[in-house]
């Protein structure tokens, strides 16, 4: 990188602190220990770190054991499309951005009313995601609800499948439809570990409890050779503890849990850390993002530098009733410190009204957060052929810039061009109708949805995963 390119820099963690937030959670892990539901993972890790370390369900990892996982877990996983392409690398110091949240309900974008979430809204949401840059991964946007049960995990995974050949994030609802839901997607694109285009998620209970789905999911998706994204959701005063140092030291003790079971499972498994650290509100009994929850979500993200090993952040979201004021402050905040960071995932944009929803408003409109945040981190070059020294010279006092060479060169791509609001003056405003930020949002969502367009083998692979589901039945 040139040393004259100026780049805008955030930190939070001293080296000291750093030591310090790793060794209180060596010491909860090892004192303490966490809580294993599954038998079958209890009995692999009384086979690798001894029946000592087990007191019944409660094990311990002594620290050596830890550092171990962290020496063993690669730094970098290469990410592919469903098509065996090269996607990007998580662990290259580069933030990525996906969209979903499993949302149990769909915001009209014409009405901003809510309805139940369907097999259409999934189709329709993953096909407009495929029209944006930066949104590099596709996670499970909402959980089919105008299909049987027990087949909507099935069902909405192979809606995701057949409308992208990005990569997914995959959350599975009912831990049993976890196996099928992978055995169908090898069925339909072939071996999923060979090239991973599928990245699956869980969560542990907080606190410290690793849960019979979360650690069976993981050890049938690691020995079928894909990298897994372990990552917690605090409620602080709730599940976690009020002050932020002591949710920070819980929820990387339970990542390190997470991390350490991974690499008992298959030394040198590819694993995603990170957290969702929001707050509980006891009188409303809903969950929300405070400022220090970016400021924890960038801790885990130095925390997770320091031990070399790849972040699956927060996309900061959640707070809104929909596209509006309130979810862009937190939207802003998160996307704009979090492109400060040392790299990383965060693949939840687009939900809203405490996570039951998902609005494809905000998905155009955090996009456009997304191109200004990482124009922001990408600072500018320091040096003579951008000082212009010779122009400004030429120009002198008094003069203009409109004509010089610097500006015929650059004057399209030198300043930041919105995709989504057009720049107007006020008569040109007026003469327009006096539209609303608003009104543009909403008719900009319903046009790229009207565009929206599946792959090429969208109707093969349909007519593939509805017989592979018949047949489940």
């Amino acid at each position: 990188m040139s040393t004259n390119n100026v780049l805008p820099q955030l930190s939070m963690l001293t080296p000291e602190q750093i030591e310090q937030v790793h060794r209180s959670a060596l010491d909860l892990l090892a004192n303490l220990g966490v809580r294993v539901d599954s038998p079958s993972v209890c009995q692999l890790l009384a086979e690798k770190i001894g029946a000592s370390q087990l007191d019944g369900s409660r094990v311990r990892f002594p620290a050596e054991v830890v550092e171990w996982a962290l020496r063993s877990a690669p730094a970098k996983i290469e990410i592919y499309d469903r098509l065996g392409r090269p996607a990007f690398q998580l662990g290259d110091g580069r933030m990525h951005y996906g969209v979903g949240v499993t949302a149990l309900y769909y915001q009209d974008p014409a009405t901003d009313r809510l309805s139940l979430f369907t097999r259409a809204n999934m189709r329709d949401l993953t096909r407009l995601a495929g029209q944006f840059k930066h949104y590099e991964v596709v996670s499970t946007l909402g959980v089919v609800q105008d299909v049987a049960p027990q087949l909507s995990d099935l069902v909405g995974n192979l809606e995701m499948l057949a409308n992208t050949t990005r990569p997914l994030v995959l959350l599975v609802s009912d831990e049993n439809n976890f196996p099928p839901v992978l055995d169908m997607f090898e069925q339909l694109s072939g071996d999923l570990g060979a090239k991973p285009y599928v990245l699956p998620y869980f969560n542990p209970v907080s606190p410290l409890v690793l849960n019979t789905g979360t650690v069976e999911k993981m050890v049938e998706a690691i020995r079928r050779g894909l990298p897994v994204i372990f990552s917690n959701y605090s409620m602080a005063g709730a599940s976690t503890p009020i002050t932020p140092a002591g949710t920070l030291a819980l929820l990387m003790a339970e990542l390190l849990a997470g991390l350490t079971v991974s690499q008992l499972i298959k030394p040198g498994a590819p694993i995603l850390l990170g957290m969702l650290p929001v707050y509980f509100d006891m009188r409303e009994m809903i969950t929300f993002y405070d400022p220090q929850s970016i400021l924890l979500n960038l801790a885990c993200s130095e925390m997770l530098a320091h031990y070399n090993l790849p972040h699956c952040g927060s996309s900061g979201s959640g707070t809104g009733w929909g596209a509006d004021m309130i979810a862009a402050d937190t939207y802003w905040m998160n996307t704009l410190t979090f492109s400060l960071a040392r790299g990383g995932l965060a693949p939840f944009v687009g939900d809203t009204l405490t996570s039951k929803a998902i609005s494809p408003k905000t998905l155009l409109y955090v996009h456009e957060i997304i191109e200004q945040s990482q124009r922001f981190a990408a600072g500018f070059q320091l040096d003579a052929a951008n000082s212009v020294l010779d122009e400004i010279r030429k120009v002198g006092p008094g003069g203009s810039f409109l004509s010089a060479p610097s500006t015929r060169q650059r004057y399209r791509t030198g300043y930041y061009s919105s995709q989504l609001f057009p720049r107007m003056s006020m008569e040109k405003w007026l003469s327009s109708g006096e539209p609303t930020a608003a009104q543009v949002l909403r008719d900009q969502t319903l046009k790229h949805m009207a565009a929206s367009s599946a792959p090429n083998d969208y109707d093969a692979l349909i007519e593939k995963g509805e017989q592979f589901i018949a047949r489940l039945k």
